[in-house]
């Protein structure tokens, strides 16, 4: 078993795998080589569906993954387009904004995870005071 759940089926597995990496429900089906109306119902389970969307959970933070991995070529790319003589001005403007608005909700979204850091440790001291 790949750890979705100890309660599935390997066919249940390979079919969550098979939605994770395919376009459709009947893609998925045929991939992981059940009937289709039987991974719609499969869906339908509470245990089924609890280990999709752990499975999708797991692949997007592989995702958010990449994302942080590419964000720094992403801002230098942005910084030689705004900064190339040869970029037309409407690119240039498009390519500063761009860094602008990326740059904003980075520092509100420190902002947010330091007030909440700080918000936590201030119920763990009451907790801890015995309150």
């Amino acid at each position: 078993m790949s750890g979705f759940s100890e309660k599935l089926t390997r066919k249940q597995e390979a079919a969550i795998l098979a939605l994770l990496s395919t376009r459709t429900v009947e893609e998925a089906a045929r991939a992981a080589h059940v009937n289709a109306r039987t991974l719609y119902r499969w869906q339908k389970e509470p245990e089924f569906d609890t280990a999709y969307r752990a499975a999708k959970r797991m692949s997007f933070g592989q995702s958010i993954a990449r994302l942080h991995y590419l964000s720094s070529a992403a801002v230098s790319t942005l910084g030689k387009v705004m900064l190339d003589t040869a970029t037309p001005p409407a690119t240039k403007v498009r390519a500063a904004d761009s860094i602008l608005n990326h740059s904003i909700k980075a520092m509100e979204t420190e902002e947010i995870v330091a007030r909440v850091a700080e918000l936590e440790r201030a119920l763990e001291a009451r907790k801890n005071s015995g309150r």
